[in-house]
């Protein structure tokens, strides 16, 4: 370890100064629902993974968190803890069936999975701590129904990220991806 950032570093910072300014941008989105949201910057985790790896993909989450957090003034609230609760259960699912990406699942096969388990994540977090009222599992099978819909539209904006020549330039990416 040199203490001095390399390319990787740079990438890693880039993708994370990306998915603060979309998670920031989301907030600013009123919400018809409370807790749907897109999860725009969880096309910039998809993209960190499959192009950088899973490490840099955790990277990305936890500086997107923690960053996100800060400028928007709810580091250490319930917030926060249900961004990472999500976040983290969406990785590590997307950790697990990567090996299956590219020739068993597409990003898209991948982001839908994730969507599901970020909802699950924090919706098991609210259930639990936040709000552990009898009747909120009520609330799972639409929140659900709305991450398989999220979930499809960041895939869809995945595959179309890492088929862009610009962003093929700078990473390193399986060849079926490059090929369309």
């Amino acid at each position: 370890m040199t203490g001095t950032p390399d390319v990787s570093d740079h990438r890693i910072a880039a993708l994370a100064a990306l998915a603060i300014g979309l998670q920031i941008i989301e907030a600013a989105i009123p919400s018809p629902v409370p807790g749907i949201k897109p999860g725009l910057a969880n096309v910039v985790t998809l993209v960190a993974l499959l192009a950088l790896g899973w490490r840099a993909a955790l990277a990305v989450t936890l500086v997107r968190i923690v960053g996100a957090s800060l400028l928007l003034g709810t580091l250490l609230g319930p917030a926060f803890w249900l961004s990472l609760t999500g976040g983290l259960t969406a990785l590590g699912v997307l950790v697990l069936l990567a090996p299956l990406h590219p020739r068993r699942l597409s990003a898209l096969g991948l982001a839908i999975p994730a969507a599901m388990a970020h909802t699950l994540g924090q919706f098991l977090l609210a259930w639990a701590v936040i709000v552990p009222h009898p009747k909120l599992p009520l609330l799972l099978p639409p929140l659900l129904l709305a991450a398989l819909i999220t979930g499809l539209i960041t895939g869809i904006l995945t595959v179309s990220v890492l088929a862009d020549p610009r962003i093929q330039r700078h990473v390193r990416l399986p060849l079926p991806i490059r090929a369309r």
